[in-house]
């Protein structure tokens, strides 16, 4: 395992500490089966690898070990929102790298300088991450997050653009949707929450990102994260 250093990490303020509780919360009510968790969106731009970077920091200031996944390898932004930087110097390795059989499981895995967090960024773009996510690979790497991590958290890319997300969601225990208000229509949401169904996975609840909250004593907020998060058993 090798070591980066992250950037761009930046303190959160109350009310949106608050709501990363509630989901922390949520997540662990829904019972200790649930160890590998996917997060998408229906579109790019609703804030998802936000709220999972964010999600991972929660649970390890609960004292879990966190592996955070990159599955985006069609347009990931992971790295450079977080200034990422090998400490070792050269080139970051990715899950295109492993998954392709270029690089080892342990070359592509990195301890952060938050503890207990590690990741995997996603590497270079590659013209078939659908057909690469579903080899042996991917299989390897679940497998290994769960007998060394508490959580695993995968960054998918968005169901409206990719099918990546149905295809790892076979392999995760639930999926989580992150919906930015106003931005993609029901009838778009409807048929992303769909595929997931399709693909077997428990569908745990949504976020309900970017939302305007009113403005009151404390002053005027606009979430970055969410407004509310609902259980498995809800339907819409």
């Amino acid at each position: 395992m090798q070591f980066v250093l992250l950037e761009n990490i930046s303190e959160l303020e109350y009310a949106m500490k608050e709501s990363l509780r509630a989901l922390k919360t949520n997540i662990q009510f829904c019972g200790d089966d649930i160890q590998t968790i996917l997060v998408t969106s229906t579109i790019p731009n609703e804030g998802k690898s936000t709220v999972t970077i964010d999600l991972a920091r929660s649970l390890t200031e609960s004292g879990k070990r966190v592996l955070l996944v990159d599955t985006d390898m069609r347009k990931s932004v992971l790295i450079g929102r977080l200034r990422a930087k090998n400490a070792a110097g050269g080139e970051i390795y990715g899950l295109s790298h492993f998954l392709s059989g270029q690089r080892k499981l342990d070359e592509v895995l990195y301890s952060t300088d938050i503890q207990k967090l590690s990741i995997i960024f996603a590497g270079p773009s590659v013209p078939n991450p659908t057909e690469i996510l579903d080899k042996k690979y991917f299989r390897e790497l679940i497998d290994f997050g769960k007998e060394h991590f508490d959580y695993v958290l995968l960054d998918c890319a968005p169901l409206g653009a990719a099918i990546d997300a149905a295809v790892a969601a076979k392999y995760c225990d639930g999926a989580i949707m992150v919906i930015a208000q106003g931005i993609a229509s029901g009838r778009m949401i409807s048929g992303a929450k769909k595929q997931l169904e399709a693909s077997g996975v428990r569908i745990l609840g949504a976020v309900l990102n970017k939302v305007k909250i009113k403005k009151s004593e404390y002053g005027h907020y606009y979430g970055s994260y969410y407004g509310s998060y609902y259980g498995s058993k809800e339907r819409s």
